[in-house]
């Protein structure tokens, strides 16, 4: 790593612009005047306010290695108090603020966290012997009067000292504190701003920062120069103005966040969007009809699909070394500082099989979680437990998680493969393929399907299109058609909810 940075904390590095707008904090009300709703932060400011956090968290007895929680929506005091733990020598934990209190104060609790920075919203989830403080509370609990203001030296930290905990949706048990170290953090930011320099852009922030997603992406910006704008969450019409109002540049978010802007037609007919040139999209798969529709509705955008974990972290893939042009679905070529392979596959041509990658990001490990075999090999590869297809020419395609395969009838099916089939019709904007028992083939594939505005497609026409343009044995049994897809707390769609509407509509129609 060519840098003398041990701190991911400190990765703003020496500011040769103090008043560079670093942060633009957008307000989910609507209807007011957005200037007044809006928090503007220097680089200076945000310097400074990281440093009080820092000066404070020493001053109440904070040793290095303990840990703080931060249980908040999007917030520029949130990046200020995420930084500041770290450059203490603490460890930041981000919290799921979608979790059901139970379960974010399982993660508070299994953290270890002995403070946590909230917002007013998220107070009442802090458990009552738990030190907190509030953002935007003017009281004696509020960041105003926590803060130490002064200078602060950030710890030195070993390559191998834990900077964040990020825990794991938990859909299918508790949730996992996934171990980040600085080192391996500090090459994701400075690997990915090192490839497109930040300086100059304006990058719309929208998913949480308790997810992959959003939080590297502020770290990578920060880390040069650039400006951040962030919602507290994400809204589709409010995302749209934001692209308008202040130009930005640089869009980072999951495939059903996209989704659901471009289904605001009256609003992008008449929203200046000219000014984005890059576009982000990694966390979960996308379709062919969803790249077809960014394409139109923001021309001047270079669309990248990406793929990362928070266990081995956002760098996997990127160009090809011979310039190649990657097919549409495809999460590109193996990045030049990443060793990957395909379990139980050849090493060299066209393949299929479960990811395993071998990365600086890779993590330390679980928190508190002995129970659980270390998915990495004794070479150091994570074993990500996606499977991949990998083509003639070295690109790899997501095919889907190995855990959500499931069999009918002997067949292994993939959702993702349904979906992407079920995606090419016309009329099929967005899907989402779960399984349901049967008793004659174990488990059979049904779907939920988002129609084209206007469509009046039937359930006998997608049947129809599937069987056209693919095996029988992965036709759905039963359609259903939504208008929007739910999403899970990280804003992908969630199975899980769809999974158990479809087990209920089929047991109230008789169905099983």
């Amino acid at each position: 790593m060519m840098s003398s940075l041990q701190n991911l904390g400190d990765l703003i590095g020496p500011i040769p612009e103090p008043e560079k707008i670093a942060l633009i904090e957008v307000s989910d009300i609507t209807g007011a005047d957005e200037s007044s709703l809006e928090t503007h932060m220097s680089y200076g400011e945000l310097d400074a306010l990281s440093n009080g956090v820092a000066r404070a968290l020493t001053a109440h007895g904070l040793r290095r290695g303990d840990r703080v929680a931060i249980l908040a929506a999007n917030c520029a005091p949130y990046v200020a108090a995420l930084l500041g733990i770290m450059r203490a020598g603490l460890v930041a934990v981000p919290v799921n603020f979608k979790f059901p209190s139970a379960m974010s104060t399982f993660v508070m609790r299994d953290s270890g966290a002995k403070i946590v920075f909230c917002d007013k919203a998220r107070l009442p989830d802090v458990p009552d012997d738990l030190a907190s403080v509030v953002f935007g509370d003017d009281t004696g609990k509020g960041l105003s009067a926590f803060v130490d203001a002064g200078p602060f030296s950030a710890v030195k930290c070993a390559p191998e000292d834990p900077a964040m905990f990020l825990y794991t949706s938990g859909s299918t048990g508790k949730p996992k504190g996934v171990m980040l170290s600085h080192a391996s953090h500090l090459w994701v930011a400075m690997t990915r701003a090192n490839a497109h320099p930040p300086e100059s852009h304006r990058f719309l922030v929208a998913a949480p920062m308790y997810h992959m997603n959003a939080l590297t992406l502020v770290l990578m910006a920060l880390h040069g120069h650039g400006t951040v704008v962030m919602l507290p969450q994400f809204n589709a019409r409010k995302y749209i103005s934001s692209i308008e109002r202040h130009r930005v540049t640089w869009l980072t978010s999951v495939p059903p966040m996209i989704a659901m802007m471009l289904r605001e037609k009256d609003l992008l007919a008449r929203t200046d969007l000219s000014s984005v040139k890059f576009i982000r999209m990694g966390s979960a798969p996308v379709s062919e009809s969803l790249l077809a529709n960014i394409e139109k509705v923001l021309p001047n955008a270079r669309l990248t699909n990406v793929y990362g974990t928070t266990e081995g972290g956002p760098i996997v893939f990127g160009p090809h070394p011979a310039g190649l042009t990657p097919p549409a679905m495809s999460v590109g070529y193996p990045h030049p500082e990443v060793d990957v392979r395909l379990l139980e596959a050849p090493s060299t041509g066209p393949a299929t099989g479960v990811l395993a990658m071998r990365s600086p990001a890779v993590m330390l490990g679980y928190h508190n979680r002995l129970d659980l075999a270390m998915p990495i090999t004794n070479d150091g590869f994570y074993i990500t437990g996606d499977v991949f297809h990998r083509d003639e020419m070295g690109f790899y395609s997501f095919v889907g998680r190995a855990d959500d395969m499931f069999v009918s009838g002997g067949e292994n099916i993939f959702p993702g493969e349904v979906e992407h089939m079920l995606e090419t019709h016309p009329d099929i904007v967005q899907t989402c393929v779960v399984p349901v028992d049967d008793d004659i083939k174990g488990t059979k594939p049904v779907a939920f399907v988002v129609r084209r505005a206007g469509s009046s497609l039937t359930e006998s026409q997608v049947k129809q299109h599937a069987l056209d343009h693919a095996p029988a044995y992965q036709h759905p049994r039963r359609v259903w058609f939504v208008d929007a897809l739910p999403l899970a707390s990280t804003n992908k769609v969630d199975r899980a909810t769809l999974k158990a509407t479809a087990i209920a509509s089929l047991h109230d129609s008789g169905d099983v």
